[in-house]
């Protein structure tokens, strides 16, 4: 039998979320679905501009953040969608994303996309988690 199950909105207290009307991520029994996340500092500013490499590992770094909120890890982790600015730069994307994820091994996509909000963002990154067990 299923249930009502609780939702639970975890954000990031960026100014765009209430502007926007989303979250960070949100959660549902035992689902997490993480919106689209940059490589932005607790300051509010692009970490590892025009590095592609260390723009993924800081994306990677704050979807992190927003699992652990959530009740989750990394390890939950079952898929991945990451649209980049410029397709050319896949290895050093790849390389980031196979840092956190080689052991893990999410499905995953990689998109060329014709810019992102920012200028200066190379790559963002969605992901959605299911957890084993409720917590």
């Amino acid at each position: 039998m299923i249930g009502h199950m609780e939702r639970k909105n975890i954000s990031s207290g960026t100014k765009w979320e209430p502007v926007v009307g989303y979250s960070r991520a949100v959660r549902i029994g035992n689902h997490i679905h993480v919106s689209g996340t940059t490589a932005t500092g607790a300051d509010g500013e692009i970490v590892g501009r025009g590095d592609a490499y260390a723009q993924t590992v800081q994306v990677i770094k704050n979807i992190e953040q927003a699992l652990l909120k959530a009740g989750a890890t990394l390890k939950d982790v079952v898929r991945t969608r990451m649209y980049v600015t410029n397709i050319e730069l896949w290895q050093e994307i790849g390389r980031a994303h196979g840092e956190f994820f080689g052991g893990i091994r999410p499905a995953t996509s990689m998109i060329e996309i014709s810019k992102l909000i920012d200028p200066d963002m190379l790559v963002e990154i969605e992901a959605d988690a299911i957890v084993s067990a409720e917590a």
